[in-house]
């Protein structure tokens, strides 16, 4: 009895260690969902850039500039300053959000005054670049496709999914890195 009980534990354990075999995926990936997804984001670009260009067309008196950044930008007050920000400098700036028919999301009495240390800190795609254009005292109108601000997840808020944005900014200060420490 006590060998049977013995050789009952001495197997129990050896069957415990034995490590179960993983199951096989139902499915497997393939690059076709990849590719509907790359051409469903091709297209929602080309819409967007569609309706910047009307934006563009609309306001005929101004003079837009395509960044090389995947945006659109025009200068409202355009200052003599000469700095432009560098990695690490700390910006002050305002600005108002609105959608492409120009009406405010955001007022910037809502949002007040934006801190922001250049590369140092998160702010979306575009403005990051846009801000880097600026120098104290410019006044500028950016026109931002959606995968350039905030993409496919809007902010949760107010701004929607996959919606391209106009920003107003008004760059106020710089201080420069070697000034902020």
């Amino acid at each position: 009895m006590k060998n049977s009980l013995f050789y009952f534990i001495a197997i129990l354990f050896l069957v415990s260690c034995v490590k179960p075999t993983p199951r096989k995926p139902v499915t497997q990936k393939t690059s076709s969902f990849m590719k509907e997804s790359v051409s469903i984001n091709k297209k929602i670009i080309e819409l967007e850039e569609e309706a910047i260009k009307d934006v563009i067309k609309k306001d005929s008196l101004s003079n837009y500039t395509n960044s090389a950044n995947g945006f659109w930008y025009k200068y409202n007050v355009q200052s003599n300053e000469s700095y432009l920000p560098q990695i690490g400098d700390q910006l002050f700036y305002t600005c108002e959000i609105a959608d492409l028919n120009n009406t405010i999301i955001y007022s910037s009495d809502e949002l007040g005054i934006q801190k922001y240390i250049v590369d140092k800190q998160e702010l979306p795609e575009g403005l990051r670049n846009g801000l880097k254009l600026m120098k104290v005292g410019d006044n500028v109108t950016f026109l931002f496709p959606s995968h350039k601000i905030y993409g496919y997840l809007g902010d949760n808020n107010k701004i929607g999914i996959n919606q391209p944005l106009i920003y107003n900014v008004q760059l106020n200060k710089i201080n420069k890195q070697n000034e902020i420490n």
